[in-house]
């Protein structure tokens, strides 16, 4: 299967601490880097990571707290001092376009690539398409505008079955259509099913990302079915009534949405650094749902399996 794979970067909350960075992961989808959040840190886990920063040319921003956006001008400015050429399009809320394309006009402002600020919407809507995904905003309730991202993977093409290519004489130039499910007609005017020179195509994957937010049914909608869920869990059952006056969630909660949502996997993460031990986080979840996997900094999960 082709690459699909999450790097996380930081998996802290708003305190920096000597055990978690600030929010921010990278998506690698087929040799491309989408970013989401960037909190401070950001670049320099770029580099311990090994993630290529030629290859990002998009970051997604899903609030504009602090600890999910404040290391975006520093990545800017290094891209800058790289050599970046193209063109970076930030996904963000209005209020922040505004202010980093100033921040940006001030600190940068002979940047070798264009920085484009694409203004997102508090609501569900497609904010980006290309030819093998689309990102779709889910809206979340905290204590600002905030929205989730859901990365889904576009229908594939079918595997040619090359023995049977051959046997049925297809010629090369036909074997994209053969791909795109056309049938084929030889020599002789026979139609030979595209289900027989064919193999099924790998199946499309999909990744949602829902920090900050309480609990909320209308994510466990917008979230049905998707095969990785990353969810936010501030904080254990002891402070699940602060989780709800602060805009967060718990990770029973966490993990009730992956259950009612009927998602594969769960990943924890954003965790409140007044706990020194997040294995009971994984410990209350799986009480609800049985595939957790907590969220640390430089983990690498290939959501191919």
């Amino acid at each position: 299967m082709e690459k699909f794979q999450l790097n996380i970067l930081g998996c802290g909350s708003a305190t920096c601490t000597t055990q978690h960075l600030q929010t921010s992961q990278v998506l690698d989808i087929r040799d491309n880097l989408f970013m989401i959040d960037c909190g401070e840190g950001t670049q320099l886990q770029m580099r311990r990571m090994h993630l290529k920063f030629a290859r990002l040319n998009n970051i997604f921003i899903s609030h504009l707290h602090g600890d999910h956006c404040f290391g975006l001008l520093g990545m800017l400015s290094t891209l800058a001092l790289l050599g970046k050429t193209g063109t970076m399009t930030i996904h963000i809320f209005k209020e922040g376009a505004e202010f980093f394309k100033n921040a940006v006009e001030f600190f940068a402002y002979d940047m070798p690539f264009e920085v484009k600020f694409n203004v997102i919407p508090n609501a569900k809507a497609v904010i980006y398409e290309d030819d093998a995904i689309t990102v779709t905003t889910i809206p979340l309730k905290h204590r600002v505008p905030t929205v989730g991202f859901l990365f889904q993977e576009k229908p594939k093409n079918k595997h040619i079955n090359r023995e049977m290519c051959d046997f049925h004489k297809v010629p090369i130039y036909k074997l994209t259509d053969i791909r795109n499910g056309e049938d084929f007609i030889n020599e002789e005017g026979k139609v030979i099913p595209n289900s027989v020179l064919t193999r099924p195509a790998d199946p499309s994957l999909s990744y949602a990302y829902c920090s900050d937010t309480v609990f909320s049914k209308k994510v466990i909608e917008a979230v049905k079915g998707v095969d990785w869920l990353y969810h936010e869990a501030t904080y254990a059952d002891d402070k699940h009534k602060t989780a709800g006056l602060r805009g967060h969630s718990t990770a029973r909660q966490a993990a009730t949405v992956a259950h009612e949502a009927g998602v594969k996997h769960l990943i924890l993460g954003h965790y409140s650094s007044q706990y020194m031990d997040n294995t009971r986080f994984r410990t209350e979840a799986m009480e609800v749902f049985p595939d957790v996997t907590l969220a640390r900094e430089g983990l690498k999960i290939d959501l191919t399996k």
